[in-house]
């Protein structure tokens, strides 16, 4: 009944909604014909207005365009006003002999010119311009020559030491205290000029090919301090002067070098306070040298190319260079951003031409130093703390050579000119290596003799030096140089990348790998050369009866086996001959590899290979523990951890009788245990039952075999 009354009411109540919906859509219909009619009337009165205001605002349009042309006329004539003003300012001021208040209206009026740089106003800027000129060449005429004169006054230049100090700097005149005064003041206005000068002086720029830095122009005042200066230079080493000589590169290096000496004292003392007081970040000692290295710099790209093909020639132009850069930065305090000889060196000919000098005489000395009576010999064979390494004069002498190289180009101011250099350098590492292994391969069939051993010394110490270096600053810097070369030009994997880039590998780990594998080729040829003679004379004590020895009780004195001692005086010899003859850390590793193999040929082929009463295996333990190992005991302090094999035999081969029976029951019943055939969990571990006996290396195998060599067994049940 319920269900009908719902029916019912929902079939009434549906007719009403969808009455009211189409109500609703015909109301929003006349709303929107409305709207439009809205829309169309505006449209209609804003075009009528438009039609109208048309007249108006092109009249208005003409007029704010007229505006806008006298507001462009207005600043036209206001600039040129200003420049008037500035310019009638300075003429008063000059009248009035008023010059630093003229040198700041120039100043003031060169600011005005970089500011309107931007401007398209061409007849402005060349009025701007040429009026800055005018007031310039007669503020500078004037002040130059007021300056020059005070500069006399003070003996400036100063060109030798002694001048500097008894004339420059020690004010001891009545009218010393006007001159400075003076030197203050027209040092201050010259000042004020730079702007101007900068506008209308264009500096000297060396070819790009040098890579220089941009650097702003000399200051004013010190170009007109340095121009005596500059005409003693190009007067001496310029034209067909006795002093201007191409083999005599020092002359002039060293002429710059004296002068910026010279004048130091006064340029701290007496100018930096004038610049600082100035507000200027401008250095005064740098400033000066750095104008004096141009006129270097100027001679240099003008004559290197007359000396580039002849060896001695450039080779000692170079060297002056290095020397001459070393002085100015190391006592100069020059800075490697500034420009320098070593930009001009850099560049791609006159480096090329450099890096193939460097090669040159590089092999010629390695061919000298390998060639000398004295190659294979320690300089301080007789100095006992100093020849730890035991390093050979051949190879001291190349990682001297390598080092230099090093000090030559460590301050060269492009990165890839350093990793070429650096190229170089693993270069002639691999050619020594190569070289080494030349001569060592004449002197195979003598592995334990001096030269061998020299050789052996030779690739240690270099591969010892080239992993120290690894960590120095300087080839870490390298190496990140390189790794972001290499990943720019996509030239390593990135396995090799990650590797430079967390440092795990170095610049010469590839060098140093050929070289350890080299040491390793030439220790294991050492070891084995010992090896097969010690071999061939323990013949005789493999073939001793251990069977048929006395025991200990029926000896009054254990003594040496006679068959040993040919064994052991071999071993004691070389190792003596070879403790003299290479240095601590290769003798370690020799000494080592040589008791690792004599220990498995004592267990293998002596212990092994026979049978033993209780007097054969006291015995061998006498001879091993008495004789054997004391012969390494002056290398280490427990030989016997270097001969594990044998030391543990002799512990098996000697226990008594008790002991070696519940051993051989636990061995027993654990390979039973093992093989399924017993199963007593009680019974100790066959591992414990011999670390107890301190037996860590041999395995409950090989201890069963060495059970089954005793003789000395009861003979009920076994």
């Amino acid at each position: 009944m319920k269900l009908e009354e719902q029916v019912l009411t929902v079939s009434s109540e549906v007719p009403k909604r969808i009455q009211k919906a189409l109500q609703n859509a015909e109301d929003s219909k006349v709303s929107l014909y409305q709207l439009l009619e809205s829309e169309r009337i505006l449209s209609d009165l804003v075009n009528s207005h438009l039609l109208t205001s048309s007249p108006w605002m092109e009249e208005f349009g003409a007029l704010i365009s007229q505006i806008k042309e006298v507001e462009r006329h207005l600043a036209y004539l206001k600039q040129i006003s200003q420049v008037e003003e500035l310019s009638d300012n300075i003429q008063q001021y000059l009248m009035t002999n008023n010059v630093p208040e003229a040198a700041t209206a120039l100043a003031s009026m060169a600011e005005l010119d970089i500011k309107l740089q931007e401007s398209s106003c061409s007849h402005l800027l060349t009025f701007i311009r040429s009026t800055i000129q005018f007031w310039h060449k007669i503020l500078k005429d004037k002040l130059s020559s007021d300056f020059e004169e005070t500069l006399t006054q003070l003996y400036w230049p100063f060109i030798g030491p002694a001048q500097s100090k008894a004339l420059g700097l020690a004010p001891s005149s009545a009218n010393a205290t006007e001159i400075y005064s003076n030197f203050e003041a027209l040092f201050s206005q010259l000042l004020k000029l730079q702007l101007s000068d900068e506008l209308l002086t264009k500096p000297k720029q060396l070819p790009e090919k040098y890579f220089l830095l941009p650097t702003p122009p000399i200051i004013l005042p010190m170009q007109i301090m340095l121009a005596p200066l500059q005409k003693r230079f190009k007067y001496h080493f310029t034209g067909n002067r006795q002093t201007n000589v191409l083999s005599k590169p020092e002359w002039y290096l060293t002429q710059v070098l004296m002068w910026i000496g010279n004048h130091v004292s006064f340029l701290e003392d007496k100018v930096q306070p004038i610049l600082d007081k100035a507000g200027t970040s401008v250095n005064a000692r740098l400033e000066f040298s750095r104008a004096l290295v141009m006129l270097i710099l100027e001679k240099l790209d003008a004559e290197i190319p007359c000396m580039l093909y002849d060896d001695n020639l450039f080779c000692h132009l170079v060297d002056e260079i290095l020397l001459f850069e070393r002085e100015l930065h190391g006592i100069h305090g020059y800075l490697s951003s500034l420009p320098s000889c070593l930009h001009i060196l850099s560049e791609e000919t006159y480096f090329q031409r450099w890096l193939t000098v460097e090669r040159k005489f590089a092999l010629q000395k390695m061919d000298s130093m390998l060639s000398s009576e004295a190659a294979w010999v320690s300089q301080y064979k007789d100095i006992t703390d100093v020849d730890e390494m035991k390093v050979p004069d051949c190879a001291e002498t190349f990682m001297t050579l390598l080092l230099v190289i090093t000090d030559r180009y460590k301050h060269l101011p492009i990165a890839t000119r350093k990793l070429q250099f650096l190229e170089l350098q693993k270069e002639l590492v691999d050619d020594f290596r190569i070289r080494l292994t030349q001569v060592m391969k004449e002197e195979t069939r003598t592995p334990l003799a001096f030269r061998y051993c020299a050789i052996l010394n030779a690739v240690n110490y270099i591969a010892t030096v080239l992993a120290d270096w690894a960590d120095n600053v300087f080839f870490l810097q390298l190496q990140q140089a390189a790794l972001e070369m290499s990943a720019e030009s996509d030239m390593l994997s990135k396995l090799q990348l990650g590797k430079l880039a967390s440092l795990e590998s170095s610049v010469f780990d590839e060098m140093i790998q050929l070289l350890e594998r080299l040491k390793q080729d030439m220790l294991t040829r050492q070891v084995d050369h010992v090896f097969n003679e010690v071999k061939e004379v323990a013949k005789i004590y493999k073939r001793e009866r251990w069977l048929s020895l006395p025991s200990q009780a029926e000896q009054a004195v254990m003594s040496l086996s006679s068959s040993a001692c040919p064994l052991l005086l071999t071993l004691r010899d070389r190792l003596l001959q070879l403790e003299q003859q290479l240095c601590y850390t290769l003798f370690k590793i020799f000494w080592q590899m040589l008791a690792e193999q004599v220990d498995l040929f004592i267990y293998q082929e002596v212990i092994l290979a026979n049978h033993f009463n209780e007097g054969g295996a006291a015995q061998l333990q006498f001879d091993m523990t008495r004789n054997l190992f004391p012969l390494f005991s002056h290398y280490c302090k427990r030989p016997e951890n270097y001969f594990k094999h044998i030391k543990e035999a002799c512990i098996v081969l000697n226990l008594n009788i008790g002991s070696a029976l519940l051993l051989k029951d636990v061995l027993q019943t654990a390979t039973e245990t093992r093989t399924g055939i017993s199963s007593n969990s009680n019974q100790p571990s066959a591992v414990a039952a011999l670390n107890e006996l301190g037996i860590y290396k041999l395995a409950p195998k090989d201890v069963e075999i060495l059970l089954n060599l005793r003789t000395n067994w009861p003979n009920a049940g076994r």
